[in-house]
């Protein structure tokens, strides 16, 4: 009959020891740290804050800067036609402001800018005349031939008016004008008349009413501009054809 085995004391005191060395030990528990912003991102944000607040003074900035140098651009090449851009009349008289662009009109058709002068604008509740009517007139009056005077009588306002002028130019294969009103208006009727496909210059009046492009005008026009290139210009159809 076999012994049993027997335990070698000094594996035993090997491993008590060893155990007890263990336990003294300081035990490390390791967890999933959570992970911290990274150490950009407030600035980042901020960024995007401050150039959101910005952003529309700065669209603003650059629209007015353009609004105010389209009001010093003055273009002599020869054209299509003389386009003068409607504004009031008094009872069969022009106002001040359009009674200016109408004798430019006469200084750029005498000079030989183009053959023939476009008048446009309608006219406003109770009046009995139109703008487009009245400034023929006045041209006709001042000794432009009446066959070389076209009077645009419809529309309320410069888009209306300019959709009519791009029709009538299109039936007669006109496909240039020279734009004729205030400087401050000029970026605006620009914008309009590329959109309707003509090809545009611009020569603005240059003395009387409405010849001075003030910083409240030039403001006003400013906040058309971007208006129009924001939302209204998908209301304007390309009606000329280069």
């Amino acid at each position: 009959m076999s012994s049993p085995p027997v335990a070698d004391p000094r594996a035993s005191r090997g491993a008590s020891s060893t155990g007890a060395r263990n336990s003294d030990r300081p035990q490390v528990l390791f967890s999933p740290r959570a992970r911290k912003p990274h150490a950009g991102f407030p600035a980042i944000l901020g960024i995007a804050i401050v150039a959101a607040i910005l952003l529309p003074f700065i669209v603003f900035g650059g629209a007015y800067k353009y609004v105010s140098s389209e009001a010093e651009v003055i273009q002599t090449e020869k054209t299509d036609a003389i386009v003068v851009l409607g504004a009031a009349q008094f009872d069969g008289k022009p106002s001040p402001v359009l009674k200016a662009r109408l004798a430019h009109a006469l200084e750029l058709y005498r000079d030989g800018i183009a053959p023939r002068i476009i008048t446009v604008g309608g006219k406003q509740n109770g009046d009995r005349f139109t703008e487009a009517g009245v400034g023929r007139e006045w041209l006709i009056t001042n000794g432009v031939p009446s066959s070389d005077v076209i009077a645009a009588k419809d529309g309320s306002n410069t888009r209306e008016s300019m959709i009519m002028v791009a029709e009538l130019a299109a039936k007669n294969n006109w496909t240039s004008i020279t734009l004729d009103s205030d400087p401050a208006h000029m970026a605006r009727s620009r914008a309009m008349a590329n959109r309707l496909g003509f090809d545009v210059h611009t020569n603005p009046t240059q003395s009387g009413d409405g010849s001075q492009p003030t910083s409240e005008y030039v403001f006003r026009e400013t906040l058309a501009y971007l208006a129009f290139e924001g939302f209204d210009q998908w209301d304007v159809p390309r009606i000329v054809e280069r």
